[in-house]
């Protein structure tokens, strides 16, 4: 491999940056001393209750954002004291003009407004957090803050109480927030991490009680300190929520088909706990859990026959999910993506002539377990188990009779994480297992049977956590029939059987497949106005982590660097800059060289609050190994692409985006143009309506289309496609108080190709698009039924055949939800969700696609009501 000249840059500014000044400065660590209460407060979020006169005020706030250092433009005071069960924090956010503090209502963890953040590392591990926040509204929201403040989880939903109230010199709040959804040790006197960060929306200005400049790396480490919390006993939790779902769906009834007669009807139970084992561990469990309102998946298409990513949504995953990441590489790639646990059933029901069948959309979860929290001594834990149910598809019969067919076995799922804290907290190693374990009865031979993963991981930091070094290494193991890993090897994402591979062969009788992977990564994450980093990563081409894990193609080593230099300070029209340069090149493991790519790229925040991001990029050398699926490595054309977004002050009741990204290869070879708009509306403070849009065009003169034999050779077919798809999310909440509310979503999504001009490869590595395929002429092919009949040696016998390949598919989908969180933990969900998809004339434009297919259509409706109730003790 040859050094680029894009690493000796990088080399060369890591070099210099070690002689640059660092000017961080050395900020004192302030600490404030709570008293216990003699008396406790009643929670209105009016702090003149005389309940606070046993603790003094503190104030002296710095602003953070937009210029580090400076006073802000109002200031704000807390105090804090505490009782056997309770931490109780009170807050006067003080203002000039009380009449534009922004008090918008939306539903929990909406973040909208102005705000209050009272930051607590009880672990005191310098990198984890727990975030409570107070609107002015009084809506509430809960984060879990980690990797030293670098990761924001919203999905955390702890029982607490909290309210606030307008003043005439500013607004206030009181909290209660119980020790039981905190996690500390045992000590005399507790000594926490502690910040307080008040946000005014309006000039979108964020200042802190504990200063934190801005060049700092780390900002969990860098909060102050509460004092105080004396002979604190560690309070177990205890919450159990039962819940009871009514559905009834409504669709078109199907002639002849007794599972689709337009109408179905079932109650469904479950039950949710969290039981705190100790004060610093927490076990999660679910029973039969429903995830009915949860939104639907938004719509994509997939050329490439890669799998798509699609984000966890489902309560029991997602909380506390960033225990359980093991992101072993740049993406998406990651050792437990939940998504697995519950997925469609790996078959289809084998059906003859007449029968009909009923077959589950999803797994059924019998139940799961999370062991997860993080020990005063640097133990972070998490440890999952879940099971999923034999799944049957029942089959109607001609003669009236039923019977069964297994659709899915029942299937283990676990999954154990690990970190230890050492070196003040400035370093860590940690460590996954995963193992999947299906019951295949001698049936299922395309399954694994078994698969296993293993991973470690470690970061240091050092010289105030500017500078880092992290990294992981992963193995992996399946295990299944002959058939199983021959489908496996035959992958995609492993592509073995690429004719041109000298590395990698298909084994039919091989049982097994071990690979591995991982990354490293070292650089400069903080101090000056310079950072940079560099790294490489490699997936074996024997990796697999797809049965309880993502991952999107092996095969591939990595080279990356960056670097980046920051305006942090306000001036002249601006409030910070940053530019960045990134690179990174990708090499088989045969040795190819496949990629380079070059990145030049900055964003401005500008004085009015308006925002400004702009790439560029040029791809002078693109190859894959996967396009020809199975095929030869292919090249594409050298690529530059463009993108463009700004938008408009957030704060505004009335924002917007708008967004551009274009790109083109050599000899008109393909392009892509994504044209984005996107707008936030507040006409009051209970209503907020959101609109996104999306429009794509992704022309190519040679999309893959098939391959099919001829003479003694392999015709991998091309044809230029016209590729269009449109989407467009709108979302409406409106909140009757910050505990009910009624939120709408709906998505249509359009997806359209149309292919013509039909090639075959010729040469697939020719830097020439001439000489990489050649073009069918009128008398090679001829469209006859929906295939196309090639003659390709012209001699009146037609030589192989294939599918027109044009399609056009439509999915709407939408949900109106109404949420009342009747007492704290407690909720009623009624859900109506109505939707359709389906395939459609390609001939038609998007929007004609989108009247024929939804709106002259009927559609499917779902009614749902859900109530929890949660027994806390």
């Amino acid at each position: 491999m040859k050094l680029n000249l894009p690493i000796l840059l990088v080399c060369f500014s890591i070099t210099i940056s070690n002689y640059e000044q660092e000017s961080t400065e050395v900020v004192p660590k302030r600490i404030y001393t709570t008293k216990k209460l003699k008396k406790v407060p009643v929670i209105y979020g009016d702090v003149s209750d005389d309940a606070w006169d046993a603790v003094e005020w503190s104030s002296d706030f710095t602003q953070k954002d937009p210029t580090e250092g400076v006073a802000p433009t109002h200031q704000t005071k807390f105090k804090v004291m505490y009782d056997d069960k309770f931490l109780y924090v009170a807050i006067v956010a003080f203002d000039d003009s009380p009449d534009l503090i922004q008090r918008r209502l939306t539903r929990r963890d909406g973040f909208a407004g102005d705000r209050v953040n009272v930051i607590i590392d009880s672990y005191h591990d310098k990198r984890t957090a727990f975030v409570f926040t107070t609107t002015a509204a009084g809506v509430k929201g809960e984060e879990i803050a980690t990797q030293n403040g670098d990761n924001w989880d919203d999905s955390w939903n702890p029982i607490w109480y909290t309210n606030a109230k307008l003043l005439d010199n500013g607004w206030s709040t009181e909290m209660k927030i119980p020790f039981s959804q905190l996690r500390f040790g045992k000590a005399k006197e507790q000594i926490w991490g502690f910040n307080v960060n008040r946000t005014i929306f309006r000039f979108q200005e964020r200042s802190l009680w504990q200063r934190i400049p801005n060049d700092q790396s780390g900002f969990i480490s860098e909060a102050g300190e509460l004092h105080g919390l004396i002979d604190l006993v560690p309070q177990k939790q205890l919450e159990i929520q039962p819940f009871t779902v009514i559905q009834y769906d409504n669709y078109p009834s199907e002639a002849g088909n007794p599972y689709r007669d337009g109408s179905d009807f079932k109650i469904n139970g479950g039950l949710d706990a969290k039981i705190g084992i100790t004060n610093d561990l927490t076990l999660d469990l679910t029973i039969n859990p429903d995830f009915g309102q949860v939104e639907a998946d938004p719509g994509a298409i997939a050329l490439d026959g890669f799998q798509i990513f699609f984000r966890e949504q489902r309560p029991f995953f997602v909380e506390n999910k960033n225990i359980f990441d093991f992101e072993f590489a740049n993406g998406r790639d990651n050792l437990f993506y939940s998504r697995r646990i519950g997925r469609n059933p790996h078959r289809d029901a084998n059906l003859t002539a007449g029968e009909f069948a009923d077959v589950p959309q999803n797994s059924t979860i019998l139940g799961a377990a999370k062991f997860s929290g993080k020990t005063q001594n640097g133990w972070s834990i998490g440890v999952l188990e879940s099971v999923t149910a034999n799944e049957y598809a029942e089959i109607k019969q001609t003669d009236g009779t039923t019977r069964e067919e297994i659709v899915e076995p029942l299937t283990n799922y676990f999954v154990a994480r690990a970190q230890k804290d050492f070196n003040d907290r400035n370093t860590y190693i940690g460590g996954i297992f995963t193992a999947t374990n299906r019951n295949l009865g001698g049936d299922f031979n395309e399954l694994h049977k078994a698969a296993y993963t293993g991973g470690i991981d470690f970061r240091h930091n050092w010289k105030d956590r500017n500078y880092f070094l992290e990294g992981n290494v992963i193995a992996s193991k399946v295990l299944g029939s002959k058939e199983a890993i021959t489908a496996t090897q035959q992958t995609l994402r492993h592509n073995f059987d690429r004719v041109d591979a000298t590395h990698v062969n298909v084994d039919v009788n091989k049982t097994s497949l071990t690979g591995t992977g991982g990354r490293i990564e070292a650089g400069k994450a903080g101090g000056g106005n310079w950072r940079y980093n560099g790294g490489f990563v490699w997936r074996s081409p024997e990796l697999e982590l797809n049965d309880v894990g993502f991952l999107r193609q092996t095969d591939e080593m990595i080279q990356f660097s960056g670097i980046r230099y920051l305006w942090q300070e306000p001036k002249g029209i601006y409030r910070d800059i940053r530019a960045n340069f990134n690179q990174f090149a990708t090499y088989d493991f045969d040795g190819n060289f496949n990629r380079i790519q070059y990145e030049l790229s900055g964003n401005v925040n500008w004085k009015n609050n308006w925002w400004t991001e702009v790439e560029l990029g040029h791809k002078p050398r693109i190859f894959s190994n996967s396009f020809l699926q199975g095929g030869p490595r292919w090249r594409f054309s050298a690529e530059n692409y463009f993108v463009l977004f700004f938008g408009s002050d957030r704060s505004k009741k009335m924002s917007f985006t708008l967004g551009y990204v274009g790109s083109a290869a050599k000899q008109n070879n393909f392009s892509f143009q994504r044209h984005v708009f996107r707008m936030n509306y507040q006409p009051f403070d209970a209503l907020s309506v959101s609109l996104s849009t999306e429009f794509e065009k992704n022309p190519s003169k040679t999309q893959y289309v098939n391959q099919v034999d001829y003479d003694t050779k392999t015709r991998y077919i091309l044809g230029e496609i016209d590729n269009q798809s449109w989407s467009t999310t709108l979302r409406v909440n409106y909140s009757i108080n910050p505990n009910m509310s009624i939120q709408f979503y709906g998505q249509p999504f359009i997806a359209r190709g149309r292919y013509s001009n039909f090639n075959y490869v010729n040469n697939a590595v020719s830097k020439d698009l001439y000489s990489r395929v050649s073009w069918y002429n009128n008398n090679q092919i001829l469209e006859n039924n929906g295939n196309y009949n090639v003659d390709e040696n012209i001699d009146g016998v037609t030589d192989y055949t294939f599918g027109k390949p044009d399609f056009s598919y439509v999915q709407f989908r939408t949900n109106l939800v109404a949420r009342w969180e009747y007492i704290p933990g407690s909720e009623l969900f009624f859900v109506w969700a109505r939707g359709g998809a389906g395939s459609g004339d390609p001939n038609n434009s998007l929007t004609r696609s989108f009247r024929n297919q939804i709106l002259d259509k009927p559609l499917e409706n779902t009614f749902l009501i859900k109530a929890t109730y949660r027994f806390v003790r």
